[in-house]
């Protein structure tokens, strides 16, 4: 059995918690998506510039889509806004119900995940979209073993 038919399009429902995210950012489209490991090694050489983190977790958040563009951060979770150091960028994500589904497999098929839940899951779901998503890596995650847990986190609703 492949990696991707390990996934299951039956998440888990969680409620999740206000966060604030501070990281590094950029907006990213179909053509430049491959850069986004290009800004986690940047994340990774200025995480030591975050002084106030919160938890051992990193978020890579994906907000304000639009005509297949969206911005992206690479961060991890601080106290509030005002711990958010002035070189950095950050994101205030409201507390929301969530469908998670675990990935499976390298980060490098992460897109894969993402249209299986987008394309698969989503249109026969009863729900929608409502707010930034983001992908949740765990503390011993290791992009370069493939080790560690990586999680996509979308904020849903029952559509109307």
């Amino acid at each position: 059995m492949n990696q991707q038919a390990k996934l299951s399009l039956e998440p888990r429902m969680e409620e999740g918690k206000a966060l604030v995210i501070a990281g590094v950012g950029g907006r990213y489209g179909k053509a430049t998506m491959g850069d986004i490991p290009r800004l986690w090694e940047l994340f990774d050489s200025c995480i030591k510039g975050i002084r106030k983190r919160v938890g051992g977790m990193s978020y890579g958040v994906c907000y304000n889509s639009r005509h297949d563009e969206f911005d992206y951060i690479a961060g991890v979770e601080v106290p509030a806004k005002s711990d958010v150091p002035s070189n950095f960028q950050s994101i205030e994500i409201p507390a929301h119900r969530y469908a998670v589904f675990p990935h499976y497999g390298p980060v490098q098929a992460l897109k894969q995940t993402y249209e299986r839940v987008i394309y698969e899951w989503l249109p026969s779901s009863g729900y929608k979209v409502v707010g930034p998503d983001f992908e949740r890596y765990s503390a011993d995650f290791n992009a370069d073993k493939g080790t560690g847990t990586v999680e996509i986190w979308l904020p849903v609703e029952a559509k109307a």
